[in-house]
């Protein structure tokens, strides 16, 4: 695993699956909340957003974190595994619930209160994007690894596993 993405609706807690990665293997990590948004709630113009991604893409190493699924498609052909964090609905927006009121290194702001245009979003998804996204999984399964976690316990036991192993190879050293 060298270009790795994690995806999955807004909630699912992909940025703190993606940190825990990025602390077991040692690879960059990007957050695309962070290429999209300024600290004053504003964005930056596509072009920039566009222009920002394809420089990651071209690296050799990388973790990078977000859905997008506007930019999903060259984030599948450039990366070799994928993470998607399919969780139920109920679990994302707890996970949104959770998070309010923190300092998240993914966000450029604090999100203080409920925003039910974001409300929305989150319970839409699996109609909007779902569709959409599991078309390009199947049409970029070949080479590439993709993990596919429906709880939250899934991906920790990975995590951790993964985290074996890692110690294991630094053991035999």
């Amino acid at each position: 695993m060298e270009r790795a993405i994690v995806i999955g609706n807004s909630g699912a807690g992909k940025s703190t699956f993606a940190r825990a990665l990025r602390d077991i293997t040692g690879l960059p990590l990007h957050y695309l909340d962070r290429l999209w948004h300024r600290p004053d709630k504003t964005t930056v113009t596509r072009e920039e957003f566009d222009l920002r991604l394809g420089e990651l893409l071209a690296g050799e190493r990388w973790i990078i974190d977000g859905n997008y699924r506007r930019t999903l498609e060259p984030r599948l052909a450039a990366c070799d595994t994928v993470f998607f964090l399919d969780y139920p609905l109920e679990v994302c927006l707890a996970g949104v619930e959770a998070r309010r009121g923190t300092v998240r290194e993914d966000m450029p702001w604090i999100e203080t209160q409920e925003d039910p245009e974001f409300t929305a979003w989150i319970r839409d998804f699996a109609r909007r994007d779902l569709p959409e996204m599991e078309a390009l999984l199947d049409r970029y399964r070949a080479g590439r690894k993709i993990l596919r976690f429906q709880s939250r316990e899934e991906g920790q036991k990975y995590l951790a596993l993964l985290q074996e192993s890692r110690d294991k190879q630094t053991l035999l050293k």
